[in-house]
């Protein structure tokens, strides 16, 4: 019986360090077509690839692909979405993004009545852009566009800034509690 018992206490023991479990990885989900109200970690949006995601929830990171196409409606996403070379970005219906959202060097982009925790970003993208009846904690920055940028009725807690866009954005009564600077300077509502 104290063989026994001291094997146990040895295994138990020694099996200390297999009981902890392993770094968690988070799971990247990839979407072509349509996911509903599920909650995932990570979504990829790969090249070519046109996705829609209605209602769901995101742990991590959304991320759209050359040429491809995101439309979201109602989502909840805790870390960023970002694109780059994408065709088209579009968040609408009350979606909510715990970081920032990110276009870059895409297509167009339309981000309306959501809130973004972070920034809203549109730089050096060729197709028309729309930041519309958002809540934006941090900056809106719309830098080096040529598709047209229009920016209206958004409530931005940092600065709105535009840069080198080509033609100037177009739009107001964004009420802007830092800085409305440069191109987006007349854009903001007297406050």
């Amino acid at each position: 019986m104290r063989r026994t018992l001291g094997l146990a206490g040895v295994l138990l023991a020694g099996g200390m360090t297999f009981l902890a479990a392993p770094a968690a990885h988070a799971e990247e989900t990839t979407c072509r077509g349509t996911l509903g109200a599920i909650t995932v970690d990570n979504v990829r949006v790969p090249q070519g690839a046109t996705c829609t995601l209605q209602g769901t929830r995101v742990q991590g990171t959304v991320k759209v692909e050359r040429d491809a196409t995101l439309r979201a409606s109602a989502i909840r996403v805790i870390g960023n979405v970002q694109s780059e070379n994408a065709r088209r970005v579009a968040l609408s219906g009350g979606s909510r993004v715990g970081g920032s959202v990110q276009v870059v060097h895409g297509g167009s982009a339309d981000v309306r009545n959501s809130v973004v925790t972070g920034a809203v970003q549109y730089i050096s993208n060729r197709g028309p852009l729309v930041a519309a009846s958002n809540t934006v904690n941090g900056d809106l920055q719309a830098f080096g566009n040529s598709g047209g940028v229009r920016i209206t009725n958004n409530r931005i807690d940092a600065n709105l800034q535009c840069k080198e866009n080509s033609p100037p954005p177009t739009g107001g009564g964004n009420v802007v509690q830092g800085n409305a600077e440069d191109q987006c300077a007349r854009l903001q509502s007297s406050k």
